[in-house]
């Protein structure tokens, strides 16, 4: 399974792209970065950059599914209606493709990936390098935010699977 994880934001929104073999139990970074809008452009222009970045990703790795940070709480108010509209346009782009989207909050997904739910970034990016087996991850918190969301997302359906 193909999934891609996505941190959303104007100016930065970190992806991650893997492959989790369901037989090896074992999960594959295939690529991982951030689309990065110009400050200078109007809004509109910065999201309709935004959706046509997220389309090249599409069509260029082709994801089974596609997992989003859902917002719930939001320190800056300044910050909640840029990164709102930024969310609404991958959310649309996702839908035109055909790719059905997971949403979890950044709880939800520390709490998978680390076992508590208000770990800081850089136990989930310790975590993040242990899972994937590799010291070999991004930087940028937004990108790391993106795979761990992945991770999150495939474990929860494994998680749910032996439930059912």
């Amino acid at each position: 399974m193909r999934i891609i994880g996505i941190d959303p934001g104007i100016a930065i929104s970190g992806y991650g792209i893997l492959d989790f073999d369901e037989y090896k139990n074992t999960f594959e970074l295939i690529t991982s970065g951030s689309v990065q809008t110009d400050k200078n452009n109007s809004t509109e222009q910065r999201l309709l950059e935004l959706h046509n970045d997220i389309s090249e990703l599409i069509k260029m790795y082709s994801p089974d599914c596609a997992v989003i940070e859902k917002l719930f709480y939001f320190k800056n108010a300044k910050t909640i209606i840029p990164v709102s509209e930024a969310r609404g346009v991958i959310c649309m782009t996702f839908a035109k493709y055909g790719i059905n989207i997971a949403e979890y909050t950044p709880q939800q997904a520390k709490q998978v990936i680390t076992g508590y739910g208000r770990a800081e970034k850089p136990e989930v990016a310790d975590m993040v390098k242990i899972i994937l087996n590799t010291n070999n991850i991004p930087k940028l918190d937004d990108t790391v935010d993106a795979i761990a969301l992945g991770i999150c997302h495939i474990r929860n359906i494994k998680l749910t699977a032996e439930v059912v």
